[in-house]
């Protein structure tokens, strides 16, 4: 599933190929995604210039004018920038089109969305509740000893609930938490604040640096003009059981916390 990085990569790649370009036309191939898309989505939309591109959590947000134009990835989706005479892959299910260029959204597995929002964005029930951006200065080591108190869930279960912090998957969890030296099912509330401290700092480094690589391309993900993410290359310990440690030659050790593979050093993480 695109993360947080691979959503931010997808921002900044289509931002200069779309940004104060007019809708020239738009064609929906498939409207049964997670949610339909409106039947009048050509008429909002062509004629009008994407004013920005922005992120909220796993969302893409076009600036429309009056209108918001959502987009989510869902668990294999990723938007293309092409040329008008491209042939159309199969799952593209949407194209906008930029004069010769074209923004195409293609998801095989048809769990993304593509919404318009009329009004402030940050209401729409699919945002409102979502938790701070885990790179900006609202998520500090302060706020997560804050919110761990009393909580005996597992802090990989806790760092991964979008209504604490957005955007940190299970790959950047389990990545986050090796760099910190904390075991992925700790309860949260054990943890101590200088703790706390180390693992937002390494949810920042580890999302930082996955960004600047593009993103992890395992199954799905590819970016905008098709070039796959390299951060996968600089994984420690994701997808890695049996394999030596990095820092201490240990056996990487699996385990299914919150009904999601772990991946964690036993000797490095406490």
């Amino acid at each position: 599933m695109p993360e947080l990085p691979e959503v931010e990569t997808t921002r900044r790649g289509i931002e200069p190929h779309v940004i104060n370009r007019r809708v020239s036309a738009v064609t929906v191939h498939q409207p049964k995604l997670r949610y339909p898309v409106a039947t009048d989505l050509s008429r909002r939309l062509e004629g009008k210039s994407v004013r920005s591109v922005t992120r909220r959590g796993k969302y893409l947000l076009l600036d429309i004018g009056n209108l918001k134009l959502m987009i989510h990835l869902g668990m294999s989706g990723s938007l293309r920038i092409t040329g008008r005479s491209e042939p159309l892959r199969k799952h593209d299910h949407l194209e906008i089109r930029f004069g010769e260029k074209v923004m195409r959204f293609h998801d095989p597995r048809r769990f993304g969305l593509v919404m318009l929002i009329d009004g402030p964005a940050e209401a729409h029930p699919l945002l409102a509740s979502l938790g701070p951006e885990p790179l900006s200065e609202d998520f500090d080591g302060n706020y997560l000893y804050r919110v761990s108190r009393k909580r005996k869930v597992a802090i990989k279960n806790l760092i991964m609930n979008s209504r604490v912090v957005v955007g940190v998957g299970n790959i950047y969890a389990s990545e986050a938490l090796f760099l910190a030296g904390i075991h992925p099912a700790r309860a949260a509330g054990r943890l101590s604040r200088a703790r706390c401290e180390k693992l937002a700092l390494a949810i920042k480094d580890v999302l930082g640096k996955a960004i600047s690589e593009g993103g992890t391309t395992l199954r799905d993900f590819i970016r905008e003009e098709g070039q796959p993410g390299y951060f996968a290359q600089q994984l420690n310990v994701y997808g890695k059981s049996g394999k030596a440690c990095p820092a201490c030659g240990k056996a990487i050790t699996s385990r299914v916390i919150g009904q999601r593979s772990s991946f964690f050093c036993t000797r490095c993480q406490k």
